[in-house]
């Protein structure tokens, strides 16, 4: 089996693989203090929970945009889930890596990871054009061509950071949780965040899919994934394919051509 891990600024997102299926996925918080012993603890504790040994690890893909992490990480896999003290194979996804796609963007190397393993299996999966949203820390719009030309994209706030710099900047506001409200017109100081974070996303949303049509053709279909996706997508119909797990799927693909 194979374990992917996706590392971001607000999430921690971990897959375990049997061939294409996925059997197991977590969702946890990044958390910038833990330690290679505690990652490797809780990689171990989340193995157990999902009734799998280290002895049935294939080996183990990360993708990172958090570098001061990346480390504990990997050193958390090899001293934690070798077998007989030989670590699995790790393959850590960077500029170098086989990704059966071609990289337009003028320096490759500041394309972050886990676009890449999105763009990847999206390709793979649903094929171009495609423009590929996810809602992480950032909101990134990713786009690839009919012939798997990763283009480049936008990158803006995500929805969480956005609400938590109201909360920072703005003295009488209060912290909210993104959640639908009454009405897109709040009566209140809470549902008038919350219409601004969602409704506001939506409408960008809306309009950013159709401006990268614009550019790559009305055959170009829109996936999206990261933590709010669907909370995004229930309010739109511009998203074709809701895909939560996409860069996870991304990252065994991304296994697959490199050490498989």
């Amino acid at each position: 089996m194979l374990l992917t891990i996706d590392l971001g600024n607000t999430n921690l997102t971990i897959g375990l693989y049997e061939d294409e299926t996925l059997l197991h996925h977590w969702r946890l918080a990044t958390d910038h203090s833990r330690m290679p012993d505690e990652y490797g603890l809780q990689l171990l504790g989340l193995l157990e929970h999902a009734g799998c040994s280290v002895d049935g690890l294939s080996g183990v893909c990360l993708a990172s945009v958090v570098p001061p992490l990346t480390g504990r990480l990997v050193q958390a896999c090899s001293e934690y889930l070798g077998q007989d003290g030989t670590p699995p194979p790790l393959l850590t996804v960077d500029a170098g890596v086989k990704t059966g796609i071609r990289i337009r963007y003028e320096d490759p190397r500041q394309v972050g990871a886990d676009r890449v393993a999105d763009a990847v299996a999206v390709f793979h999966l649903y094929g171009g054009p495609a423009c590929v949203v996810d809602f992480g820390t950032a909101t990134t719009f990713n786009a690839i061509t009919e012939s798997g030309d990763y283009l480049g994209g936008a990158i803006m706030a995500g929805v969480n950071l956005a609400a938590d710099a109201l909360f920072q900047h703005a003295a009488k506001l209060p912290r909210v949780d993104l959640q639908r409200p009454p009405s897109v017109i709040g009566r209140n100081s809470v549902h008038a965040i919350q219409s601004g974070l969602l409704f506001g996303y939506v409408s960008m949303l809306e309009g950013m899919v159709e401006r990268f049509r614009q550019e790559l053709g009305p055959q170009m279909k829109v996936i999206a994934t990261g933590g709010l996706a669907e909370t995004i997508a229930r309010e739109t119909e511009v998203i074709d394919v809701l895909a939560p797990w996409l860069t996870l799927d991304g990252l065994r693909i991304l296994w697959e051509l490199n050490l498989a």
